[in-house]
């Protein structure tokens, strides 16, 4: 699907779902994870046919991979950058911003820089790399603690932890190829979440849910919990019978907590 408009100087790809009826609601904006792309978030958009939703591949990651001209798209690689490309996918204007694992945290970093645009944040399993008790033998700290490790490499270990080897095996080459370019934002990524806090949960001031798989790893299911009881309007969401991909595995559960998120934002 190719997107619909490119915004930034980078020409990030901006997939955009009009509601599909007349409709005053701020935009939803859909954030995707780690060597992850808006595509796996297009089931929860398909279920949100009366609300405005967005979704953009983040800078380095699947159509912003490369950027006007063909021309390869520098890796965000601080929070900083990561909070300007939403700005410039949202054009500054006030929205509800959704995120899965690293996607939760831009969204978190965002909402705690400009509470004036951003009115709610639900955060999937956002990690926070940033805690003393956050594990070191984590997928993201083996990439960002290994300062020789080649990005295209970097991207295929990753990819084959997340999904295994066989499926790796599986896919076209075509296909492993353009994952192992992602490689830069890979690394990207987590170093910008790892040389400091992304955010104070203190300047999080507006409504916050905080969420996590009833299935899900210690750690993250840890990170979710710490948020929803250290923000100050923050709430917990559980999703029964999810893993980290509940975007992919349980996507009528995942629009249930945007819908929520949305609610609350109109309270």
């Amino acid at each position: 699907m190719k997107p619909t408009r490119r915004v930034g100087s980078h020409g990030l790809a901006v997939h955009e779902h009009p509601a599909a009826a007349d409709a005053t609601d701020l935009p939803v904006i859909l954030i995707h994870g780690t060597m992850d792309r808006a595509t796996s978030l297009a089931k929860v958009a398909r279920r949100l046919p009366d609300l405005h939703v967005i979704r953009y591949d983040r800078r380095g990651y699947g159509d912003s991979l490369l950027g006007p001209g063909d021309t390869p798209v520098p890796p965000a690689d601080t929070v900083e950058a990561q909070v300007a490309d939403l700005l410039d996918v949202v054009d500054r204007t006030r929205c509800i911003v959704v995120g899965h694992s690293m996607g939760g945290t831009v969204a978190l970093a965002a909402a705690a820089r400009r509470p004036d645009l951003i009115a709610a944040v639900a955060a999937y399993e956002s990690p926070r790399p940033w805690v003393p008790w956050w594990p070191t033998t984590s997928p993201g700290a083996r990439v960002a603690d290994d300062a020789e490790l080649d990005p295209a490499t970097a991207a295929e270990r990753f990819m084959r932890r997340m999904i295994g080897d066989a499926q790796w095996d599986r896919m076209p080459a075509s296909s492993r190829e353009k994952r192992r370019a992602e490689g830069p934002a890979l690394i990207a990524d987590m170093v910008a979440i790892r040389s400091a806090p992304a955010y104070r949960d203190a300047d999080l001031t507006m409504p916050v849910v905080s969420a996590r798989g009833g299935e899900s790893t210690d750690h993250h299911s840890r990170a979710a919990e710490e948020i929803a009881a250290s923000v100050p309007n923050a709430e917990l969401w559980v999703i029964d019978g999810a893993c980290h991909g509940a975007h992919l595995t349980h996507p009528d559960e995942f629009a249930a907590m945007v819908r929520h998120t949305v609610a609350l934002a109109r309270s």
